[in-house]
């Protein structure tokens, strides 16, 4: 059985309030503090996800106490030899929470707004040192602003002085009340030329922009991606895309891509998404490098 990190391991806590909350928070339209805006149209922004990601069975909202829902999504990753992953999707607070239950096992980014200038600096120092959170998260599909944008450029200088990686949000967003490229990889070129040190993982793996995400890559020794929110299969289907990651990934780029198995999302158990990368034209120990080796190297966690 194949060792994997996880570079985007959803927690089964959708029916959990807090989390509900927090979600509905991050998915309001642009424009949405104006208290005479009138309710957004059905299936429009965030809403398009539903037509988008329509396949697979979604599992359903658990009301059972966090930590028993929990235990057995640990006994499930442990099944399906996810040995550690990385949390998304909850707030802060329960996401330092579970990596304190779970030692070793979850480590997560922090997710803050970069509109916070300087609080939001002493608030990722406080998460990393003293709540044991490993990074930032972030992404501009919530808050509309690029990561090249200079408002996140403190919260970055803190990730260097810390030495914790960020993830950027980095691929076309189906939310169509907004950009479409507000992940468009370009913005990755300008933060890494300012910060040669800062670890970056371009999350969800920059399609439809893959060739230029490939190209990056190969430009900048610090800049990875991982392959969250795509299903695996689809990264061998010809015309999809994703032919220069799979050629680069399996040579020159081998060290650089990490799986992000979005479980959550794509509506599919961990054990059928690693049976599809096993898939994979890829070699042997390349497989081994996307699912877990290339994952401990770059988050340090050997």
């Amino acid at each position: 059985m194949p060792r994997v990190i996880d570079l985007e391991c959803n927690l089964p806590l959708a029916g959990d309030p807090e989390v509900q909350e927090y979600r509905a928070a991050l998915r309001r339209p642009p424009g949405y503090a104006d208290p005479e805006r009138l309710p957004p149209l059905p299936g429009y922004g965030f809403d398009n996800y539903g037509r988008i990601f329509a396949a697979g069975s979604r599992p359903q909202a658990s009301v059972q106490p966090r930590g028993d829902i929990l235990d057995k999504f640990v006994a499930d990753m442990e099944r399906a030899g996810v040995e550690a992953g990385v949390v998304t999707g909850v707030p802060n607070s329960i996401i330092a929470d579970v990596i304190r239950t779970y030692p070793g096992r979850f480590m997560g980014f922090a997710a803050l707004s970069p509109h916070d200038g300087m609080r939001a600096v002493r608030e990722l120092e406080r998460l990393v040192l003293d709540r044991g959170l490993g990074g930032l998260r972030v992404s501009a599909l919530y808050n509309g602003l690029p990561a090249s944008d200079r408002r996140y450029y403190p919260l970055y200088t803190k990730c260097v002085e810390l030495d914790v990686p960020v993830r950027i949000y980095t691929a076309m967003t189906y939310a169509n009340d907004r950009p479409y490229d507000l992940g468009h990889p370009r913005h990755l070129d300008q933060i890494a030329m300012d910060f040669p040190e800062l670890r970056i993982v371009a999350g969800l793996g920059g399609w439809p922009w893959v060739g230029e995400m490939v190209a990056l890559m190969r430009r900048h020794p610090n800049l990875c991606c991982d392959t969250a929110a795509h299903r695996p299969r689809h990264f061998a289907t010809a015309g999809s895309g994703w032919e220069p990651l799979l050629q680069f990934g399996n040579t020159l780029l081998q060290d650089k891509v990490m799986v992000g198995l979005s479980w959550e999302t794509i509506g599919l158990p961990l054990e059928t998404l690693i049976g599809e990368y096993m898939q994979l034209p890829l070699k042997d120990s390349v497989k081994d490098k996307w699912l877990f080796a290339n994952a401990r190297r770059f988050l340090k966690l050997a």
